[in-house]
């Protein structure tokens, strides 16, 4: 019996190739237009740095001068001798080591009751609910427009009733609450999901708990931000120091550098010796919050 074998012809598997790159994309070369637009750019960013310096270039530089060189017609920006004793002299001429401690520790507490009763009274009007939140908020921050001038000798009257005139009890009291960091925190908390904060009230916790366990470490950025702008803020008070304190043992660095103006004359090279000195705390603190300080900025007022 002949059995005929049907074979199936089909056609050869294909060759699995392994696919090629795609091609290189190469960057399109900027033209000559862009090129000299940048350098535009990059020009003009020079020249406005170097404006904004140039007061502290000229402070720096007065401060390696006599009083003589200080005024002079033409400016003279590099002095012809260096008078580096300036900031030796300034030590021993006042008690300056005193004052940076005073002012140390005004500005330190001020930016920590700042920091506090800010957060704290930021979480209530951003993540709790009640009776005319948005409109007693509308009216705390509306005190922001209110210039310090007009209430300011109501505030003395009230501190000289209570007997705190001449201590740094009357400058603490009077700013260790503001309304602007209320306003900065808030705006922070408006940003993180209030789904975290219903989950923290599920699993049992409080009011208080959800703000120092959950809230607070989220609002690092911006609890810089507000550190940094109230050291600041603090640090350059003039007006309130001048105002409340009379004891020179309590003077702050920018009361203390009266001491180089007298009646018919000022040491303006130990001013400027001072005001240096003075800075490089500020320019510390900026350069080790820089970082915290932007992506606070930055991360406000996404929500209204």
């Amino acid at each position: 019996m002949n059995t005929t074998v049907l074979r199936k012809d089909s056609a050869p598997p294909e060759r699995l190739t392994p696919s090629e790159p795609p091609a290189r994309q190469t960057g399109r070369r900027p033209g000559t237009l862009e090129l000299t637009g940048r350098a535009a750019l990059y020009l003009l960013l020079a020249v406005v740095a170097v404006a904004v310096l140039l007061p502290f270039i000229w402070m720096v530089t007065s401060s390696l001068k006599d009083d003589r060189d200080v005024f002079t017609v033409p400016i003279q920006w590099v002095p012809e001798e260096f008078k580096w004793s300036n900031f030796t002299d300034i030590w021993t001429r006042v008690p300056f080591a005193a004052y940076l401690g005073n002012s140390f520790f005004l500005s330190i507490v001020i930016t920590f009751l700042q920091v506090l009763t800010g957060s704290f009274a930021a979480y209530g009007f951003a993540k709790m609910r009640f009776p005319g939140r948005d409109l007693l908020f509308t009216g705390y921050i509306a005190t922001i427009a209110v210039p310090w001038q007009a209430y300011m000798v109501p505030q003395y009257v009230i501190m000289q009733k209570l007997g705190l005139v001449n201590s740094y009890l009357s400058l603490i009291l009077l700013q260790a609450f503001g309304a602007f960091g209320v306003f900065l925190m808030r705006q922070f908390y408006l940003t993180i999901p209030d789904e975290i904060s219903e989950a923290a009230r599920l699993d049992g916790l409080t009011e208080y708990g959800i703000w120092a366990r959950i809230v607070l470490p989220l609002s690092k950025p911006a609890l810089a931000s507000l550190a940094l702008l109230t050291f600041v803020t603090t640090w350059n008070d003039y007006m309130g120091p001048f105002i409340y304190l009379t004891d020179n043992r309590l003077w702050t660095v920018q009361l203390g550098l009266r001491a180089f103006i007298g009646q018919y004359d000022a040491e303006s090279a130990m001013i400027m010796t001072g005001s240096v000195l003075s800075v490089l705390p500020i320019l510390a603190v900026f350069l080790l919050g820089q970082r915290y300080f932007v992506r606070g900025i930055a991360t406000t007022g996404v929500k209204g």
